[in-house]
């Protein structure tokens, strides 16, 4: 199941807000002993909406969110501080100097907050 979204830079991550809608956001992602991982900010909607539903949907996707494929049911948790660090670096591997410049301005925000996916 996780095979598709190996070689992509993206993902959409669709959460669902306390009365059940869905909310889609197009995320850049790492994969790392089969789990996939999301960085984001702590201050951000999908990190509350977790706190309600650990359940989610997520499929290969460009930038803008348009799906390349067909959507996945997953389940999402926080990750633990080691989780983390490596997903930091992993991300900072994968997206190279842009991770850098996006770190520098979206962290402002609130601490990163990593999510693990499971499929």
């Amino acid at each position: 199941m996780i095979t598709p979204f190996l070689d992509e830079k993206y993902l959409n991550l669709e959460t669902y807000r306390k009365n059940g809608q869905a909310v889609r956001t197009p995320v850049w992602f790492v994969v790392d002993n089969g789990i996939i991982y999301v960085a984001t900010p702590s201050t951000t909607g999908k990190v509350k909406r977790l706190t309600h539903s650990k359940n989610i949907r997520i499929v290969p996707s460009n930038m803008k969110g348009i799906p390349k494929g067909n959507w996945v049911d997953a389940t999402a948790y926080f990750a633990n501080e080691f989780e983390s660090s490596q997903v930091i670096k992993l991300r900072k591997k994968k997206y190279g100097i842009m991770a850098k410049l996006i770190g520098l301005s979206v962290y402002r925000k609130g601490k990163p907050v990593v999510i693990g996916i499971k499929i």
